[in-house]
């Protein structure tokens, strides 16, 4: 109770345009978020920054608030001035098999294990996390408009997921991946219908309003 109290407290005293983002609590703090819950086709991504306890930067919000070109500018800047950073995909198979809630984690575990040193502590993007190698964590809804080393982690988390989808829209243009990078849009789901599902798209999920008309190979 009294941490949901806090993190309460913390919605109320913290704006959500980018300006006064607080920095973490103590040194060795990772910040940790995703990217891709929603998507239909693709990985979900995670990332975990460790930032200096003095870095700021104008730009830096929840990457859902800002453009595509300042995430991609911020991500260089993270990627350099970061104590450390990682980023972990996990894939559409593995997803259908394990659910999109339990991917989303085992994404933030696997960039977490990456990070050396190993960080003193963690502060989670949303509500639902699995204690990782018994290092203190705290979870906070909406934590990437409220946290620096969250928001960073956000940025590279969305980044760099929009480079793989990218990527694989190279080989699958029907899908409009290069504009919705796989989110449920208009241009997908009708790409969805006249071509049929990609080895990329996620079995588990409601592909078309039609979805008995999809048929797995």
């Amino acid at each position: 109770m009294a941490g949901r109290k806090k993190e309460e407290k913390l919605k109320r005293q913290t704006p959500t345009n980018g300006k006064g983002l607080l920095p973490a609590d103590g040194s060795l703090v990772a910040g940790c978020d995703e990217a891709g819950r929603g998507c239909l086709a693709g990985p979900v991504t995670a990332a975990a920054v460790i930032l200096p306890e003095d870095f700021n930067h104008p730009l830096l919000n929840d990457s859902k608030q800002i453009s595509e070109k300042k995430r991609n500018l911020l991500r260089q800047i993270i990627e350099n001035e970061a104590l450390d950073w990682a980023v972990a995909m996990v894939h559409n198979e593995e997803i259908d098999r394990i659910n999109i809630l339990n991917a989303s984690i085992r994404a933030m575990h696997l960039a977490i294990e990456q990070l050396t040193p190993v960080p003193k502590s963690l502060l989670i993007d949303g509500n639902r996390f699995h204690k990782y190698n018994n290092i203190p964590h705290q979870c906070i809804v909406k934590g990437d408009s409220i946290y620096r080393c969250i928001a960073a982690a956000s940025i590279l988390a969305k980044t760099h997921r929009d480079a793989f989808m990218l990527r694989q829209h190279e080989e699958y243009p029907c899908y409009a991946w290069d504009k919705n990078k796989g989110y449920p849009t208009k241009a997908h789901r009708e790409g969805i219908e006249l071509h049929g599902p990609t080895p990329l798209h996620r079995k588990s999920f409601k592909l078309t309003e039609e979805q008995i008309s999809i048929q797995w190979k």
